[in-house]
Formats: structure tokens, sequence, C-alpha cells
């Protein structure tokens, strides 16, 4: 018996395509997203980041499995009296210790980049041609909806492979459903800022699937795919590379899950402005939920 195919969106929406499941947010997603503002309340679903000085962080800190720091930073003052104070920051963009939105051409399959251009095509050393976070700088807003997976403020086990019966399990939890157009934010109550070599849990294929099937137009989570990994990893080489959907890697959403629980409200309007920076494989990215 063949394997199942792998979903796909490449060609659904032309092969020069680079914006890949944000066409599922339309007029009417914001509309929807706009009628779930009612008391104003807003709460940032981005991490908190402490930069490290740049004279001591630029190699790897602690374990050789341990990422470089996400942000380092150079003050520009050197004790003269200033006109003005300024700062230069080194971003290593897709540090878990960094919450950022990956931009479609991040994880490549196949030498291709979504919906199937080739690499060299698609990425030069002086900045991404195609699939890049260009699109991101328009701004993003639609309708969310936080599954979490493990309520009442525990963590799910390392070993943990999230499937499309957890994520039904959470939607029902949150008595709503979803339209397409829509995000949704998935907490594991866990911090996946460790060595790269330390178990951590993830979402399998039938949760890719799910969401594929829920024209889910933005992931945001505080996991993504598991470690040690298994290939394809879904959520990067799937999820991102194959159906063109935008993942919000490192957030951290405990203190969304303390406000949705206390008001009994799981469905929020989403905003997402990353800087206008072209040319990028992803961008820094802080998501503010707005009730």
């Amino acid at each position: 018996m063949s394997e199942t195919p792998l979903p796909t969106n490449w060609g659904r929406w032309g092969d020069d395509d680079q914006l890949g499941t944000l066409h599922l947010i339309d007029a009417e997603a914001r509309r929807r997203a706009a009628a779930e503002v009612r008391d104003g309340r807003h709460i940032s679903l981005a991490r908190r980041t402490r930069p490290v000085p740049l004279t001591t962080g630029l190699g790897p800190v602690g374990s050789p499995a341990t990422m470089p720091a996400g942000v380092l930073q150079a003050v520009n003052f050197n004790g003269a009296s200033p006109v003005a104070m300024t700062d230069t920051l080194l971003v290593n963009t897709h540090n878990a210790d960094l919450t950022h939105l990956d931009a479609v051409a991040h994880m490549p399959v196949d030498e291709h980049v979504y919906p199937g251009v080739p690499v060299r095509a698609a990425v030069t050393p002086t900045g991404v041609t195609h699939g890049s976070a260009d699109p991101f700088g328009e701004g993003i807003v639609t309708r969310a909806v936080l599954l979490d997976l493990a309520p009442g403020g525990v963590s799910l086990s390392a070993d943990k492979r999230v499937g499309a019966t957890d994520l039904d399990a959470a939607l029902e939890r949150a008595a709503t459903t979803l339209s397409a157009g829509d995000a949704v934010a998935v907490r594991a109550g866990w911090d996946t800022n460790r060595p790269l070599d330390q178990a951590v849990p993830g979402l399998d294929l039938s949760a890719v699937r799910w969401l594929d099937e829920h024209d889910v137009s933005i992931y945001v989570g505080d996991i993504s795919d598991a470690r040690p990994a298994r290939f394809p990893m879904p959520m990067h080489q799937v999820a991102l590379a194959r159906l063109g959907l935008p993942l919000v890697d490192a957030a951290d959403l405990e203190a969304l899950a303390l406000h949705c629980e206390a008001s009994s409200r799981w469905s929020f309007m989403l905003v997402l402005a990353p800087p206008r920076i072209t040319g990028t494989t992803g961008l820094v990215v802080n998501p503010v939920a707005v009730f």
C-alpha cells in the first residue's frame, strides 16, 4: 500500500505565489476579527528577550547543542557626553529565545522553496528574492483561537506528539469553531529555548493535515516540531514549506491562556505587525491578542 501523499498548496495560487495561506485572510476574516474586540484588553504573545553583549555572545554558550544568543547588542556609548544614545542589534531571527515569524523560503524541501521555486532562484547571499518575509510587512489581522493542549497551567510531556485528535479536543474545550482564514495559537506549556539535544513535544503529520483541512492561515505556538526531529518535519517541512503556512515560533502563551480561562473566551483578534525589512527568511514579531 502506498503512503498517503503529503498535503501541499504548490500550484494552488499559482507557480510564483509568495503569500501561501495568507490568501485565506480575506475581508470577511478581518471582519470576524474585529467582531471579537469587546472590552479592549490586549495581550502580547511574544517572549521577553534579553540581549547579550556583542562582545561576549558571538559564539554558542554552554553546550555545543545551544544556539548563539537570539539578540546581540552593542550600545554606542564610549563615556563621552552624547547628543543622543543609540545601539546596534544583531538578531539571530530563527532563535528559540526570540518570537519570530518564518517566511516560506525559510525551509526548502528537495532543493525547492514554496511553491516549487528552485532554492538557487529564490535565495542569494544578498537576500531572499522569492518567498521572503516581505508580505508580512503589510501587517496581518485575523481572528484566532487558543488551542490549549495542557489546560490548567500544566505542560505536555516531552515525548508527546500532538495529533489531530488533540487539536479537536482543544477546539471542543474552547467551545467555538474555526472558519477559513482564522489563525490558531497552540499552547503546550513549553519553553523550547533549551539545548537542541533535549527532547521537546511537537505536532505530528495528522496535526498538519488538521490545520490544512481547517484552512488555518497562521500558526502561533510555544511548540512546533518535536525534538528529536523526525523527517519530514511536520511543521517546517510540510506546513511551512508545502502548505505555505507561516509559523510564529517561540511564542509565550501563558498570559493568553490565563486570560482565556478567566474570561471563558478563547477567540480573539490577532494582530501581527513585523518590521518592513525586505529580503529576509523571517522577522522578529510581537503578536498581539485583542479581546
